[in-house]
């Protein structure tokens, strides 16, 4: 027997930019998941915010060249992994890393991908934080702006023509990607094939330097699901049971091959784009406070707090616990060597061309020389 808590607002006022009507739970409305969930859910978003927390001092630190967070946007990962199947596609933008946690991708694995080490699965050859895991339907990180669209529509009809309708595909983007043609073309074909999607914006207001305001017309992004044909959902992107809410409803939806949805999570880019962002030389502090006040955990610890489900003690153990296992598996993965040097020929080619082979010979035959200089730059 699972044990549910009753919905009561918690919230603090709402910063400027929250309006429109989004749906919330906090603010009473609809059912929640069971405890067990919420405290999964809770769990995983601080083990999200101090991942965030790390990556961005090993990238500050030299150990890693490049690092995207996600701080306050927690909400917006977890609410949306609880509420899916572990079979469900996932095609991410770059700040997803919460559903493949959800999925039990373990930290080392992720650290051993910012490192680019031996045991990277992607062996060295993607950029830090673009992770890829084939066995927990978690496809890889997309820098492209708006591919990973597309894919998921095409992953969607992949299921239906394969007599696996009820497998959905979930695409990840941000505000800025409603710009792009991809967006368009996924989403007009999607509704017209009713393919079993689901299309989530995390509209955290800002495409790296450029305002949504400036970014669209229309006032909200999920008003141009209309166009469409598909279903729009607003959704307050902090608070994370209306997330999961929203989620399950329009993946319900889906799976009975009533079509895609469109879904506008509503949060805030407290941080900057990526590690190689300053976001003082385009927009005020004064948005950010705002927001910041607004924290997708600190909502959630507050109610769990009210309704006496974890006490302030509880909470800091956790908040430990985790710092603790992020520290040991980054220190972990960092003692990892790089991928041989001749691994940069596999994956490509099922035979190597004669030019390559040249090449390669050529590379094993001065690999010591360039193992050595690489130390200077790796040390363990």
């Amino acid at each position: 027997m699972t044990t549910t808590l009753p919905v009561e607002s918690t919230t603090p006022t709402s910063p400027a930019g929250l309006t429109n009507h989004p749906l919330q739970v906090f603010n009473p409305q609809g059912a929640i998941p069971p405890l067990e969930t919420i405290m999964k859910m809770h769990r995983n978003m601080v083990m999200v915010r101090l991942w965030d927390d790390r990556s961005l001092k090993l990238q500050r630190s030299g150990r890693i060249g490049f690092c995207v967070t996600s701080h306050g946007e927690e909400a917006t990962q977890l609410g949306v992994a609880a509420a899916l199947r572990d079979n469900d596609w996932l095609f991410p933008a770059y700040r997803q890393h919460g559903l493949a946690m959800w999925r039990g991708v373990s930290l080392l694995d992720l650290a051993a991908q910012l490192y680019g080490s031996a045991d990277d699965r992607c062996e060295g050859k993607q950029m830090p934080c673009h992770w890829s895991f084939a066995d927990k339907y978690f496809a890889s990180y997309s820098s492209v702006i708006g591919t990973q669209i597309v894919h998921a529509t095409g992953a969607a009809m992949a299921a239906q023509i394969s007599g696996n309708p009820e497998q959905l595909a979930v695409a990840f983007f941000g505000d800025g990607s409603t710009s792009a043609n991809d967006f368009h073309s996924a989403l007009n074909l999607a509704g017209v094939r009713k393919a079993p999607a689901l299309f989530v914006c995390v509209n955290n207001q800002w495409a790296i330097s450029l305002p949504v305001e400036k970014q669209t017309a229309s006032e909200t992004i999920a008003i141009k699901a209309s166009a469409y044909g598909i279903e729009g959902v607003r959704v307050d992107g902090n608070d994370v049971l209306a997330v999961y809410q929203a989620v399950l409803a329009m993946a319900e939806r889906a799976r009975k091959g009533e079509g895609p949805a469109l879904l506008e999570l509503l949060t805030y880019r407290v941080h900057p784009h990526s590690s190689s962002d300053d976001p003082s030389r385009y927009r005020a502090s004064d948005g950010v406070e705002a927001w910041k006040s607004f924290d997708p955990i600190q909502r959630l610890e507050a109610y769990l707090k009210y309704h006496h489900a974890m006490t302030d003690e509880a909470l800091k153990a956790i908040w430990e616990a985790v710092e603790k296992e992020v520290y040991e598996a980054t220190d972990e993965a960092y003692k990892v060597a790089p991928p041989a040097w001749e691994t940069v020929f596999d994956d490509v080619y099922s035979e190597l061309t004669p030019q390559l082979e040249e090449q390669k010979a050529e590379l094993l035959q001065h690999e010591s020389g360039l193992v050595l200089a690489h130390a200077g730059a790796f040390p363990l």
